[in-house]
This record gives C-alpha cells, sequence and structure tokens, in this order.
C-alpha cells in the first residue's frame, strides 16, 4: 500500500532571503521535530536546492539496530514523497558482524526519518512553501518576533582522553598497521559537558555563521538535537547517478593570504594526506561497486582542494550509474558507514576503533538529508557536529582523524582540536581546553 501525501505549494520571491531563513527557524523551532538543510550558497553542480527546511510530523518510523533498513525499506515504499531524517554510524552494526559497547549518553534511535507536514525549499530567490496551507505558514513566519540570541554559559567542557593517553593510543593503533591488520583507519575522541543548558537554536546560528559549510544541517527531534556544520557529503543519487564525495586530507587557514597558499600548496602534496585519501577512493569504488551498472564506477575527481573556513580539505568524488534494481535504501547500505570515518579494510578498521575509542559515535559518523518525490536523495557525513540531549543536559562532539603508517600522533592530536575549533569558539571554550 502507498499512502498519498497531499501537498498545496505556492512561490514567492523574497529580498533579504537570509531574515525569511532565521524566522522560519524561529517558526520551525516549536514543533517537535524538524530538519533543516542548507548549502550555504556553494557551487555544486550536483545540489538541487540551496535550503530545505521540513517541519512536523506526518510520518514517522524510529528504528533501532536489527532491521531498521528493511523497515525503512518499508516505510519509503509508502511514502514515496518527500521524507527526510538521520541514520547513526551504529547501523554498521546491523550490516556486517559488530557490536558496540562504548558509552552513549545522548540516546538518539539508530534511525530516524519522517515525512513532514510542512517544507520549504529554497533555490536562489525563489522560496517554495508545500504544506496544506502554505499561505498559513508564510504568515506564521513572517509574524515571528525579532529573536534575541543566547550565549552559553558555564560550559564545563571535558575530554575523554588526555593528550598523552590520545598518543600512546595512536601508537596501539600504528603497531596494528605495522602487523598488516588494517591500512589506514579514523580514530575518534569525544569532548562532552555535562549539566550543560544551551539553546540550540542560537548556537547554531552562530556555528553556521561562524563555519559555513555545504552540508550543514540542524535537526530537532523532540528533546534531541543535532547542529552540523558538515563540509562532506556521503552519498547522493541524481537520476541513475550515485555520487560519492570523501573528504581525506586537513591543513589549516590563515588569516595571510601567502601563508594560506603555501598550506593549501603543501596538502596538495602531502604524500601522508595523498596516501590516505586515495586509500578511502580506492575503498568508496569498492563500495559503489555493490550498487552500479558493471564499469560505471568512476573517480570523477581526485584530490581536490577546497576551502572552507578553518580548513582547507582534500575531497575526490567518486560516481557510478546505479543498477536497475537497486532501490534508494539498498544503495546507502551498499555503502554505509561512510568509508572516510571507516578506513580499510572496513571492517577490521570498524572493530578496531570499538576496541580503542570511548565512546559509542552515534549520530557522529552518520548521515542526515533527504530522500525525494523523484526518486533522488542527498545524504551528509555527520562531522564538526554538536550534539545535545536537553532532557539528560548531555551535550557532546567528537572529532577525529585518519591514522595512517606515517601518521604524527602530535599532529593528528592537533588536527582534531583544528576541526572542532569552530565549536570550542562557539561554546567559549577557547585558550581554556581541553580538561579531563
Amino acid at each position: 500500500m502507498i499512502l498519498l501525501d497531499y501537498f498545496y505549494g505556492v512561490k514567492i520571491q523574497v529580498t533579504d532571503l537570509q531574515k525569511l531563513k532565521q524566522k522560519a527557524l524561529q517558526w520551525a523551532s516549536s514543533f517537535d521535530v524538524f530538519c533543516y538543510l542548507d548549502s550555504n550558497n556553494f557551487a555544486d553542480p550536483y545540489s538541487k536546492f540551496d535550503t530545505l527546511l521540513a517541519a512536523g510530523t506526518k510520518h514517522e518510523i524510529a528504528a533501532n539496530i536489527g532491521s531498521a533498513f528493511d523497515e525503512l525499506e518499508q516505510f519509503r515504499a509508502m511514502h514515496p514523497s518527500w521524507v527526510t531524517g538521520f541514520f547513526t554510524y551504529d547501523l554498521k552494526n546491523e550490516i556486517e558482524t559488530l557490536s558496540s559497547s562504548n558509552t552513549d549518553k545522548l540516546h538518539f534511535p539508530d534511525l530516524y526519518f519522517f515525512v513532514p507536514e510542512h517544507l520549504i525549499l529554497v533555490k536562489g530567490d525563489d522560496v517554495e512553501i508545500i504544506s496544506a496551507n502554505p499561505q498559513q505558514v508564510l504568515k506564521e513566519i513572517e509574524s515571528q518576533a525579532e529573536y534575541t540570541a543566547n550565549n552559553p554559559n558555564n560550559i564545563n567542557l571535558r575530554s575523554r582522553f588526555r593528550k598523552d593517553e590520545y598518543i600512546e593510543t595512536v601508537n596501539r593503533v600504528k603497531d596494528h598497521i605495522n602487523r598488516g591488520d588494517i591500512y589506514v583507519t579514523n580514530f575518534c575522541q569525544e569532548f562532552y559537558a555535562e549539566g550543560a543548558v544551551i539553546d540550540p537554536l542560537s548556537i547554531f546560528q552562530r556555528l553556521n555563521t561562524i563555519s559555513p559549510n555545504p552540508f550543514t544541517s540542524f535537526f530537532k527531534l523532540k528533546d534531541k538535537y543535532i547542529l552540523s556544520a558538515s563540509p562532506e557529503r556521503f552519498l547522493a543519487k541524481r537520476d541513475d547517478k550515485l555520487i560519492s564525495q570523501p573528504i581525506k586530507g586537513t591543513s589549516k587557514r590563515y588569516a595571510d593570504p601567502m601563508e594560506d597558499e603555501r598550506s593549501k600548496q603543501t596538502l596538495r602534496a602531502h604524500s601522508k594526506e595523498l596516501q590516505e585519501n586515495v586509500m578511502i577512493v580506492d575503498l568508496v569504488r569498492n563500495d559503489l561497486t555493490k550498487s552500479a551498472k558493471s564499469g560505471t564506477v568512476n573517480t570523477e575527481e581526485l584530490f581536490g582542494i577546497y576551502s572552507f573556513n578553518q580548513v582547507h580539505q582534500m575531497i575526490s568524488t567518486v560516481v557510478c550509474e546505479v543498477h536497475d534494481d537497486i532501490t534508494e535504501v539498498q544503495a546507502i547500505k551498499n555503502t554505509f558507514p561512510m568509508g572516510s570515518m571507516t578506513g580499510a579494510p572496513k571492517i577490521s578498521a570498524m572493530q578496531l576503533m570499538e576496541q580503542y575509542e570511548r565512546t559509542k559515535r552515534g549520530v557522529y559518523s552518520g548521515a542526515i538529508g533527504y530522500f525525494g518525490p523523484d526518486g533522488d536523495f542527498d545524504f551528509n557525513v555527520v562531522i564538526r557536529t554538536l550534539l545535545y540531549n536537553h532532557s539528560e543536559k548531555y551535550l557532546s562532539f567528537q572529532a577525529g582523524s585518519a591514522i595512517t603508517y606515517h601518521a604524527d600522533p602530535e599532529k593528528e592530536y592537533e588536527e582534531c582540536l583544528l576541526k572542532a575549533q569552530a565549536i570550542l569558539e562557539v561554546l567559549g571554550q577557547r585558550g581554556s581546553f581541553p580538561r579531563i
């Protein structure tokens, strides 16, 4: 049975798009569930819109490890319209014979998707509102009062690893590499605060101002929040084409243009960064073959250098033509979790990271995005992301780096802090962090 979701839409043009998005987010915050996706106007040949805001639930699915992908397959078959939601990293335990026993104080479901009551799409200056009563939605958005941002106070941010513990652990991981157990892995550490009281909307808006990235997302699921400044696409489908864009390779931005250019060129020529990128590209190519028509997997761009506010990143693009009998959900399952957050060989790397990491990854290293009514979809990689459980007053973010044979543990530690720079700034943690 297919449940048809009837919507009516209006299109408008706006002169102050930022103001409209601000008011729309304020309006959406009154719902128990909403999803906000924003490209921040980054040029991308595969983007179909600049901003998506889905609010309210007509239908929803929350599933845990066991049959989550099958349940989503059935849900998607019943609701072939707009659907937004997230996958957590720990769904790996459903795909492979793996387990997770590390600490989890956030308590997100392993998978959550919903058909929205109201959908807002922004492309250029055009805004489309799709709803049973779009004029009423527009009226409610425009009537939002001036928003006053609230800054966080007394966030006692801590780390799961002391620096010396992190370095010791990286060296132990490198021992596995020397023995040939793995070639590369992504080792992550958690930074957290207990008893934290924040205004998620204020924090998100400040994060998006400091670190505007092309796969930004803001997700509310009742008392749980995802505030993401992700620069990375996990997987998209456009007609019969699948696109994956793994990031591996990071260097610092500098205010001085010449120094900044040197940093970019150093990244472009750095043997360790090139090595880790190409290993993950090979992994992604292998994952895509599970969904691809024979002979169609292709590396469209290798070692592309892209600049964001805090960092330069090395990004490659791998594509294929999807096989006719592969569904949207199957295509995602066949490549999940994303290679840039696992390692190679993939299963061995995931097993080892469960052993050495001290926190369950959950939403971090997962994916947020949408399925469209035309059969296309787009999902990010949940990195550079703050997670918050309002009921538990527990705040968390993680940062990781690729560990290879040539990895310098101290530099990998500094790379984690570099990737966390925007979140640390938003939380007012400059100069006083990390603590354990």
